[in-house]
């Protein structure tokens, strides 16, 4: 029985961060970036921050969101199909 409970979050876990990893790491090194312009030219403006981690984060969501749709699905359609499996839990 804990084996099962910890298979099933260890595979929520897996799923959780190959899905929000591309949108972390987009942020990271845009923010990054943007952080390195403003110290180099001391401009502190702080919608200067914002307004192009929106647009990476939609570029990256544009881009791999049937991905991790397609990912997302799969990984709910393989947990109900197992729930017969987990029914003795």
């Amino acid at each position: 029985m804990t084996d099962t409970v910890v298979e099933l979050l260890r595979d929520m876990l897996w799923v959780s961060l190959l899905l929000s990893a591309p949108v972390l790491l987009t942020a990271l090194i845009v923010g990054l970036i943007i952080g390195l312009l403003q110290a180099v030219t001391s401009i502190q403006e702080q919608t200067l921050t914002f307004v192009p981690k929106i647009l990476a984060l939609a570029l990256v969501l544009v881009l791999l969101g049937g991905w991790m749709l397609r990912h997302l699905v799969a990984y709910s359609a393989a947990l109900l199909a197992d729930l017969p499996r987990y029914g003795a839990l």
